[in-house]
């Protein structure tokens, strides 16, 4: 394995025109999109020519920067591991974009022994590239981003995902949302983790939970938004959120009270 690969500025500017040039394609083919072209792998996981091809067009360049790289790819059949790691998702929200909502983003993360280093995530209706160096801080575009700096969670706007597949802590989540609607300023549902982790690291949500995750949705996002100035656990407050399959983000301030009712309802799930 190449152990003097680096991680800098030349390389960050390398994968965000990648995420930029699969994110392109995908929203000029959202033009010409024929929903019969979507297939079921699964209850309510949805997959088209649009998500693989997307995902060829990352892997080859990535692969052309750095053969020696590991590929964990929400499409791809030939993924392989490695001490370094590519994390992508080539379409997050699918189910967005076969219905026409603009709601969707290609992920982009590399990691090193399972820890983000960086990540890319490019939103081409809004041609919104977020972005991140481990240490280096958070940016939209060009320009720095923070979280927001609300300190109860009485004021906060709250992010979710709600469950497609695993129904296991349906009673868990659906009580979470109840006490929300009455504890917070509101819940929103956008289709995309990685947008909704984005959004909390630029301020437009507060703080965000989900579960039934894979690596690929939430590897980018969540080191967007630890630069941002936010805490990212798992539900037990522990840090096994990249592999664990739930995740809460939340600015320092409002994190413990925000953690900890998150931690509590699904407690016994």
């Amino acid at each position: 394995m190449k152990m003097d690969f680096k991680v800098n500025e030349n390389l960050l500017e390398q994968v965000i025109k990648i995420a930029k040039k699969a994110g392109n394609f995908i929203k000029n083919e959202q033009i010409r999109f024929d929903r019969k072209a979507i297939q079921l792998k699964a209850k309510n996981d949805l997959v088209s020519y649009v998500d693989i091809e997307s995902e060829k067009i990352i892997t080859t360049e990535l692969l052309s920067i750095f053969p020696e790289s590991g590929i964990l790819g929400e499409e791809s059949q030939n993924n392989r591991k490695g001490e370094w790691m590519w994390m992508i998702d080539p379409l997050d929200g699918t189910t967005n974009f076969s219905h026409g909502l603009p709601i969707y983003c290609v992920s982009i993360a590399l990691t090193y022994f399972a820890e983000p280093l960086l990540g890319v995530v490019f939103d081409p209706q809004r041609d919104e590239c977020f972005y991140s160096m481990k240490g280096k801080g958070a940016f939209l575009n060009g320009n720095p981003i923070k979280c927001s700096d609300v300190s109860e969670m009485a004021k906060c706007l709250v992010g979710t995902g709600f469950p497609t597949r695993d129904f296991s802590r349906r009673k868990e989540y659906l009580q979470a949302l109840h006490d929300l609607m009455e504890k917070t300023q509101g819940v929103r549902r956008m289709g995309s983790a990685a947008i909704d982790l984005c959004y909390v690291a630029c301020g437009r949500l507060d703080v965000f939970f989900e579960y039934n995750l894979s690596p690929w949705d939430v590897a980018a996002g969540a080191l967007i938004c630890m630069e941002s100035g936010c805490v990212v656990s798992d539900f037990s407050g522990t840090q096994q959120w990249l592999f664990g399959k739930e995740i809460v983000a939340a600015p320092a301030m409002v994190y413990n009270e925000f953690a900890n009712f998150i931690k509590f309802k699904f407690k016994h799930a």
